[in-house]
């Protein structure tokens, strides 16, 4: 089989003869690469941990371009993940213009996009699975889930997460963690517990009356002869990303004292491997591979970041594996006197074009999705220009919903979340309801309409900046900045805590904002009971139905100084 580096090798001669010319197809694309390479991996040992992530609900492909910035503070600047585009490809030794360049950098994307087409879709992923563990054996593979797997798209929402669910039980998960899946209610979340066929782990939420574990912090299995423990990690900042009133008796945390205890009791219970399954997100795993010992694996979820191999932090190897379901990630490990004494890790593009559907998942998606189907290839309009979300301070989808937001709702300022989960559309393409609905599918969807003072404003601004550059990742709690429509702003994200954002104007008259002065301001997903207003998705149906094509102004809302 080959390495890592040979496969990268081969894509860099693939990118030679297909990259820099125009005119090759994507038929020329698929000839050259197969399911075969994307499959070629240099096996280790008796384990195999495959692991998926932040799926949000992505039943088919899609276009997701990776973002332009990608901003870490002290300890994590200028290190994986905050490296993009051209450092990116240096550092983890890739070509520009092949199929690893484009799966895992915005350079040049919309060619390379036209060249290789969609990636992910759960059918292909099943494919690559079920060859995977035909391949080292079921009794050696553990497929394990990280969470940002239940919401996220139109039947996901019409389905309350059951379309998801069903689909994850044909892959057959050993465990998984959660974080959006509890935006469905703590409820819905229990319902949905009990009918799965493989524990919801989590060490790190507790009852608020009896100050219990809530749910099971470890699961044990046998793999190649290895005793395997996995600790779950749901994400801590649950009930102040998102309304504390949907899980209203349950308390959640980092808690690393609590990680440190269950890794010792697997320990002591003989595991020869811990595994912590996370949705900490990147940065704040990277800080539990220093601060926690005994953990062998962190596979790491929540913000969305994708590295072609695991990194290792001193015993420990970390390894985010993407979202949207772009990538499948895969970690073998060699185990000898209860020690790792090799490895080999990787995530597998999944290049839709050149894997062959899984048929029963292709069934079962299609099965799900048929009574909706009129209703998601609707079209609402087009675009004449990319649009896409992920970005530390702008995406051009959040550009068109503060646009949407200002005109349907009359205000000065609109605000729009830092979500990261939100797929891409090329120039020229369509915009349906199925692609609305990527970008605004949640339980708490009103855009509301209220008066802010500028002083308000830039709490607000300084708040969300604090919780993505914040020295200590403990604090940082994932996503990307709250994005800004009809105003413009400085940030210093080296700066102290309320001092980060200056220059604050208005941009309709280029009037600075004053801070004991009112404006109106629009925005969605507030996490405060009762908020009213019209649904995200309805506002921005009829604002894209009425413009018919999108083509945006380009983004200067934000001046990003000192990085």
């Amino acid at each position: 089989m080959l390495s890592r580096r040979e496969f990268i090798q081969m894509a860099a001669v693939t990118g030679t003869m297909l990259g820099g010319l125009g005119n090759w197809n994507r038929l020329a694309a698929q000839q050259k690469m197969n399911m075969d390479d994307l499959l070629k991996f240099d096996a280790k040992g008796q384990v195999t941990l495959l692991h998926l992530t932040d799926i949000h609900a992505q039943l088919k492909p899609v276009y997701f371009r990776p973002p332009s910035e990608n901003f870490g503070v002290g300890d994590y600047e200028g290190i994986p993940p905050h490296l993009v585009a051209e450092e990116f490809l240096s550092h983890f030794g890739i070509a520009p213009n092949t199929p690893l360049a484009y799966a895992h950098t915005m350079v040049d994307y919309v060619n390379l996009a036209q060249t290789y087409g969609r990636l992910g879709g759960l059918d292909r992923t099943a494919t690559l699975i079920k060859s995977i563990r035909a391949d080292r054996g079921d009794d050696k593979v553990l497929l394990l889930d990280g969470g940002d797997t239940w919401q996220g798209s139109y039947t996901s929402l019409k389905t309350n997460g059951q379309d998801m669910v069903d689909a994850m039980a044909l892959l057959k998960p050993d465990a998984m963690v959660g974080h959006w899946e509890f935006t469905f209610g703590q409820d819905r979340v229990e319902e949905i517990i009990e009918e799965m066929a493989y524990p919801f782990l989590g060490g790190n939420v507790f009852d608020t009356e009896w100050d219990e574990r809530v749910f099971e912090s470890t699961e044990y299995f046998e793999r190649g002869g290895v005793k395997v423990a996995v600790i779950g990690q749901h994400f801590p900042y649950t009930p102040i990303a998102n309304p504390r009133y949907m899980i209203p008796t349950w308390s959640f945390g980092i808690r690393p004292e609590e990680i440190q205890k269950n890794v010792n009791e697997a320990r002591d219970n003989g595991a020869e491997i811990v595994v912590l399954l996370s949705h900490n997100g990147f940065d704040v795993d990277q800080k539990i591979a220093k601060t926690v010992s005994g953990i062998d694996v962190i596979l790491t979820g929540h913000t969305h970041d994708a590295v072609p191999e695991a990194i290792k932090i001193g015993k420990t190897l970390v390894l985010s594996s993407g979202s949207h379901g772009k990538y499948l990630g895969r970690v073998d490990l060699k185990v000898e006197n209860g020690e790792v004494v090799d490895y080999n890790s990787t995530v597998i593009p999944v290049f839709a074009d050149a894997i062959e559907p899984d048929a029963e998942m292709k069934a079962y998606i299609d099965g799900v999705r048929a009574p909706h189907e009129s209703e998601l290839n609707r079209v609402l309009g087009k675009t004449d220009q990319l649009l896409y979300r992920r970005g530390n301070f702008n995406g051009t989808w959040d550009d068109l919903i503060c646009q949407g937001i200002r005109e349907e709702r009359d205000v000065e300022i609109a605000l729009s979340p830092g979500f990261r989960w939100g797929t891409t559309l090329l120039p020229g393409q369509d915009i349906t309801m199925d692609d609305l609905y990527t970008q605004t599918s949640m339980s708490y969807p009103n855009v509301y309409r209220v008066e802010m003072t500028g002083a308000q404003l830039h709490e607000i601004l300084e708040d969300v900046c604090d919780n993505l550059f914040h020295l200590d990742p403990f604090y940082q709690q994932g996503g990307d900045m709250v994005r800004v429509g009809g105003m413009s702003y400085t940030c210093a994200p080296k700066a102290t805590m309320g001092n980060r954002i200056t220059n604050m104007t208005i941009t309709d008259t280029g009037a600075p904002v004053e801070a004991d002065k009112k404006y109106t301001v629009g925005g969605w997903a507030s996490v405060n009971e009762g908020t009213e207003g019209p649904a995200i998705y309805d506002l921005m149906e009829n604002y894209i139905s009425r413009k018919k094509v999108i083509n945006l102004p380009e983004n200067q809302t934000v001046k990003v100084v000192g990085m």
